[in-house]
């Protein structure tokens, strides 16, 4: 992915040995999503903090420190941006944003990305966001797939995974490289006026749309719980079973319900890929600003 190869040139030793960009937005306050609820969204982690001394700053002239941040700052810039003249648009951005019928909607400056169409007499919203990267922890993430993926034993003696897939028992080695891609998610809010809305929170990851709850709301603003005040309303109303214990038959149809909506592969290799792009541009941004004011 574009993302694990960004990554590995940030986390790269450079000349003016700067530190990765990676390492500075893992330092940083996970910031959970707004575009999720309250059971969605990860438990805020502790900053971290490093302790120095204050005596060799002291010494040192006001503005000698300043004057090594602004160059260290400079060199980032240029670093990232060298980066992203080498970097061609993914052709799963490129054929999306040529071919879908959504509206992307895209403001500077801020963690989340929507999604817009209507269809028939329906106005379908789907939203996302650049947080989860700041909150992916691939060490968490491994250890909750190895849990859902317990080999089960099937009729014909063959272990299949938690897809039923049969695995293959000549594989010997475990491909280290082979990482899954940082798990994108997504909430997805389909209304019809006078009549409430459907809310669906969902996860796009390696092609796939994984459904995770199916909400419905007769009070469409709690779909999109964009306050603090409406996602705690939200959690008062009864929100319908999880997902995965519904009949398989009713999963299936609403799994196709969403693909004639667009919620389709398509969108599944977007979104991720557009997270990253968007990431990059946040991070160049966050670095001029700084820079402009350290410089000021």
């Amino acid at each position: 992915m574009m993302m694990s190869l960004r990554a590995a040139a940030r986390s790269a030793p450079r000349t003016l040995s700067r530190l990765s960009s990676t390492a500075v937005r893992q330092s940083r306050v996970a910031q959970p999503s707004s575009l999720l609820k309250s059971s969605w969204t990860p438990l805020r982690s502790p900053q971290l903090a490093s302790a120095f001394s204050t005596s060799q700053f002291r010494r040192a002239p006001e503005t000698e420190v300043d004057e090594e941040l602004s160059v260290k700052l400079e060199s980032e810039l240029q670093f990232e941006g060298e980066m992203k003249e080498a970097e061609e648009l993914p052709a799963s951005v490129k054929d999306f944003l040529e071919n879908s019928p959504f509206e992307l909607k895209d403001v500077a400056g801020k963690e989340d990305v929507s999604l817009v169409r209507t269809f028939g007499n329906e106005t379908i919203t789907i939203t996302f966001s650049i947080s989860d990267l700041a909150n992916y922890n691939p060490d968490e993430f491994n250890e909750d797939a190895a849990l859902g993926d317990e080999e089960l034993d099937s009729p014909d003696g063959k272990v299949r995974g938690s897809q039923g897939a049969p695995e293959n028992e000549d594989e010997g080695e475990f491909d280290e490289e082979a990482e899954p891609g940082v798990p994108s998610r997504l909430n997805i809010v389909i209304e019809k006026e006078g009549k409430g809305a459907l809310n669906i929170e969902a996860q796009a990851q390696e092609g796939h749309i994984i459904v995770e709850n199916f909400y419905y709301f007769q009070d469409p603003k709690l779909a999109h719980s964009s306050t603090a005040e409406l996602a705690h309303s939200a959690q008062d109303v009864y929100p319908g079973p999880p997902f995965g214990s519904l009949d398989e038959d009713l999963q299936l149809l609403m799994e196709r319900y969403l693909e004639e909506r667009g919620v389709t592969s398509a969108l599944a290799l977007f979104v991720p890929d557009y997270i990253d792009i968007k990431e990059q541009r946040e991070y160049q941004a966050w670095l001029k600003n700084v820079k402009d004011f350290v410089d000021a």
